[in-house]
C-alpha cells in the first residue's frame, strides 16, 4: 500500500490543519471532517485506513461517531481528549477506539502512534489474507465460541459478533491454546509486537470482549480471570 489515508475529525480548525499538515509531510493522504456528522459522511465517499477523532465536538460527538463507525469498519480509531482523567482514556478505549492521545500532545507523538497502529492494521489485514488463501479454513470451535481465521469472524451460538482488530486477535490467541492461562504482558506483547510497559489496555479490551461473547458477562462462561496470574478460554 503506498498511501494510507487517514481522516482527521477536529472541531478547532487550527488544529484540524496543522494534523493534516504533519501527516501530508509524511507521506500520508488526509481527509478532513468538523464533527462527527462530517467525518461518517466522508467515510461513505473514501476508503479510509485510520481516523483521528477528537472527543469533544459539537453536532455529533468522537464517542458517538466511533460507535456508529464501528458498524461497519475496522480500521484504528486514535481518540483526541482535552482532559487527562483516566476516565476518557477508558471511555475512549470502551466504544471502540484503539489508542487515545491527551491535548496538547506533540506531533512526533501522535505520528509515531498513527505509524504503529498503521502497522498493526497492516499485519491484521495480512493475516485476514492469508488465512483466506488457505484450502482448508483455520477454524478454532470451543462450545458454542466459534472464531474463523479465514473470514476473520467470530460467532457465538452460530450467532455473528462483531470484534474490533485488537479483540479479535486477544480472542485469536487465547482461543489457540484453550485452559492455558495468559498473562497480560504476555498478551500484550504478542498482540502488539512490543515490549509491554503498561498493560492496563488488556483488562478494557477483554472486558469489551467479555461484554460481546458472554450471556452474562458478569458470570462468563468462557473469558476467565485468573486473579493474580492472567486470562484464558475455559474448556468446554
Amino acid at each position: 500500500m503506498t498511501s494510507y489515508h487517514i481522516l482527521v475529525v477536529e472541531d478547532d480548525r487550527d488544529i484540524r490543519d496543522g494534523i493534516g499538515i504533519y501527516l501530508n509531510n509524511q507521506g500520508y493522504t488526509v481527509f478532513k471532517a468538523a464533527n462527527g456528522r462530517e467525518g461518517l459522511r466522508v467515510l461513505e465517499e473514501e476508503e479510509i485506513h485510520l481516523a483521528i477523532v477528537d472527543i469533544m465536538m459539537p453536532v455529533m460527538d468522537g464517542i458517538t461517531m466511533t460507535m456508529k463507525l464501528r458498524e461497519k469498519y475496522d480500521f484504528p480509531v486514535i481518540m483526541l481528549s482535552a482532559k487527562s482523567e483516566e476516565i476518557d482514556k477508558v471511555t475512549g478505549l470502551n466504544f471502540g477506539a484503539d489508542d487515545y492521545v491527551t491535548k496538547p500532545f506533540s506531533p512526533m507523538e501522535l505520528l509515531a502512534r498513527v505509524s504503529s497502529q498503521l502497522r498493526r492494521y497492516s499485519r491484521y489485514l495480512k493475516l485476514a489474507e492469508d488465512a483466506r488463501q488457505q484450502q482448508q479454513p483455520h477454524v478454532c470451535i470451543n462450545g458454542g465460541l466459534e472464531l474463523n481465521l479465514d473470514t476473520v469472524e467470530v460467532r457465538v451460538d452460530g450467532e455473528l459478533v462483531a470484534l474490533t482488530p485488537i479483540e479479535f486477535k486477544i480472542l485469536a490467541l487465547l482461543m489457540g491454546s484453550p485452559g492455558r492461562v495468559f498473562p497480560a504482558e504476555e498478551i500484550y506483547e504478542r498482540v502488539w509486537n512490543e515490549r509491554a510497559i503498561s498493560t492496563e489496555t488488556i483488562m478494557v479490551h477483554i472486558r469489551n470482549i467479555r461484554t460481546k461473547i458472554e450471556v452474562d458477562p458478569k458470570k462468563p462462561k468462557y473469558l476467565k480471570v485468573v486473579w493474580g496470574i492472567g486470562y484464558k478460554i475455559e474448556k468446554q
